[in-house]
């Protein structure tokens, strides 16, 4: 009887061993539970969830209220929370791999470059390695999409020459091509620019057009110039490494599946949105009328042209980490150039 018991009790703790017991993931969001990225955040959570069975789930702290952006790379290191969702501008040395994507060069389509930025940081063995060095692995990712320029009343951006000399909020790379174009820099978060350009501190922010509609800030600019102009896109939900290691295979599996639909998913939001949000602003839909200019293509050259350099700056600097830098930058402009031409012959996936 005694070895029955024995035997049965281990038997039990073997079985034990092979289920995974229900886990709640503790996600901080540095934005407001507002607009495309926001639902494209929810549906990632709600996904995970239902593959897993229900066995993740979120403990979810929108709008800073646990980590803000400022924060969110060390209080995610350090397991404050679990996962949550990064801009690497704010942290650019402990997320030099993720800087890549903040490079003004290259598509301005926000499907080809978080589809290009989630392939290389999800299989580059290089890139997986520089985010384990800082306790971190990426799960998916999003776009700034294109940068714009909102400027409030008296102020407007529609040339290169008109940048000198005004007072701009500019983040990343963006923030040195205007301070070298002659702009005088002003260093807030997007949550304070609002509040900067309502008491004239401001005079424009180059920011995104998704911004416009989850800040309001539209109730209190006088202008948005349409430019298009790169995108962000070290912008990522990463996880705690430890807790990732905690995952079963099983469930790391369902992460990568749920971080891959979303980049699918919220890049047809923010597309989406985007058509929405300057609709809104001419016709006033959006919640007040907003004039729209759109800059011309030489200007917008110009913009382009100066912000060359960076790649080569990007790729030193991520050397001197003992990286063949040049090689990871010709990968992720390999990859740009892959979903372009699938976009140009076959469409968005949701088009197809």
């Amino acid at each position: 009887m005694l070895k029955q018991l024995a035997s049965g009790a281990v038997l039990m703790c073997a079985m034990a061993g092979t289920v995974s017991a229900d886990m709640v993931l503790r996600f901080a969001e540095g934005s407001p539970n507002r607009g495309s990225r926001a639902v494209a955040v929810e549906h990632f959570m709600e996904e995970v969830k239902q593959l897993s069975g229900e066995k993740l789930k979120f403990d979810m702290h929108w709008g800073g209220a646990l980590l803000d952006y400022k924060t969110m790379t060390d209080g995610i290191s350090r397991g404050t929370a679990d996962m949550g969702t990064m801009l690497a501008a704010y942290t650019p040395q402990k997320l030099k791999a993720l800087t890549i994507g903040d490079v003004p060069v290259g598509s301005s389509d926000p499907w080809v470059g978080t589809r290009a930025m989630y392939e290389l940081m999800t299989t580059n063995e290089v890139m997986q390695g520089l985010l384990e060095r800082q306790g971190l692995v990426y799960i998916t990712g999003y776009s700034s999409t294109g940068v714009q320029f909102e400027c409030g009343k008296g102020n407007e951006i529609r040339t290169v020459e008109d940048i000198k000399g005004k007072r701009i909020r500019a983040i990343a790379t963006y923030a040195k091509v205007l301070d070298e174009l002659g702009a005088s820099l002003v260093n807030l978060t997007a949550g304070d620019f609002y509040q900067s350009i309502d008491t004239g501190l401001v005079d424009c922010s180059a920011s995104y057009l998704y911004t416009i509609r989850t800040m309001k800030t539209f109730e209190v600019i006088d202008n948005v110039t349409l430019v298009n102009w790169g995108q962000i896109n070290g912008f990522a939900t990463l996880m705690n490494l430890y807790t990732w290691d905690d995952l079963s295979k099983g469930e790391q599996a369902i992460m990568r599946e749920a971080g891959s639909n979303a980049i699918d998913y919220a890049a047809k939001l923010q597309i989406e949105e985007m058509e929405l949000v300057v609709d809104g602003l001419r016709t006033g839909s959006i919640g007040k009328k907003v004039t729209v200019y759109e800059m011309a293509e030489e200007e917008k050259a110009k913009l382009e042209k100066a912000a060359e350099k960076y790649a080569r700056d990007w790729i030193d600097s991520i050397t001197k980490d003992g990286v063949d830098g040049q090689k990871l930058w010709d990968e992720y402009q390999a990859l740009l150039a892959k979903y372009e031409q699938e976009r140009d012959t076959k469409g968005y996936p949701w088009e197809r």
